[in-house]
């Protein structure tokens, strides 16, 4: 390859991306206000973008879910929803209005009966049921994730990450979004000034994140929210 065939090449069309969609959230800091999610939300995301949802048997990411379903279809839809398991009614919500298209999943549980009526009424495509080690690894690969919604329980002000008893795959999910510098988003129960005073570090402050509350998010740039403690 020439000099003149690499003119003009863009090798950081990811990286600019991202850093065009934080410019436009606007967002004073990295903690996000409960009552600004979905406005974020909608300058984060892109239609047709991969998102990863977190949820499994421990803990699932349902602030952010519900958030999600309140996003404007007009500007978000489209969405390509990767979840590792779709248990909760607002995960096909997404889907009923028209903010998400299509499904990568690998359990679906009390949700199957549904899952197939949206099938059958064309409001949702499967993309694959997959186990849970290749859903991982294929985000790595082909299914590597814009924006990663994810679950924790407390984060400091640094954007270190504490995932509470059940660490799960928390980390594999966060890592993913890094390497193909995605956008996370984690909910957490309590924000706190330093990493000092969280019991451990999960996930390090390796990228930039953004915390936001539930119930708040942390915004990892790569983002955080996390969700106000429960009274």
């Amino acid at each position: 390859m020439n000099a003149e065939q690499t003119t003009g090449r863009v090798w950081n069309r990811r990286r600019t991306e991202k850093q065009r969609r934080l410019a436009e959230a606007n967002m004073p800091g990295k903690v996000i206000p409960t009552d600004q999610l979905v406005s974020v939300l909608e300058n984060l995301l892109a239609p047709g973008d991969r998102v990863v949802l977190e949820g499994n048997n421990q803990k699932q990411a349902d602030f952010l879910s519900r958030m999600l379903a309140e996003v404007n279809p007009q500007k978000i839809h489209d969405l390509h929803m990767i979840m590792p398991s779709v248990g909760r009614s607002e995960h096909l919500d997404l889907f009923e209005k028209g903010i998400a298209r299509k499904l990568d999943f690998s359990f679906s549980g009390t949700q199957s009966l549904r899952i197939s009526q949206l099938l059958e009424d064309g409001l949702l495509e499967i993309g694959a049921i997959h186990t849970y080690i290749e859903l991982y690894s294929r985000l790595y690969v082909d299914l590597s994730p814009n924006v990663a919604l994810i679950a924790g329980y407390k984060a400091d002000r640094k954007g270190n990450l504490y995932t509470g008893p059940s660490t799960e795959d928390t980390p594999a999910l966060v890592e993913a979004a890094a390497f193909h510098d995605g956008i996370v988003i984690a909910q957490v129960n309590e924000l706190v000034d330093d990493e000092c005073d969280l019991p451990r570090v999960d996930i390090p402050r390796l990228v930039d994140r953004l915390r936001g509350g539930c119930r708040q998010a942390v915004l990892y740039r790569t983002a955080l929210h996390p969700r106000s403690a429960p009274n």
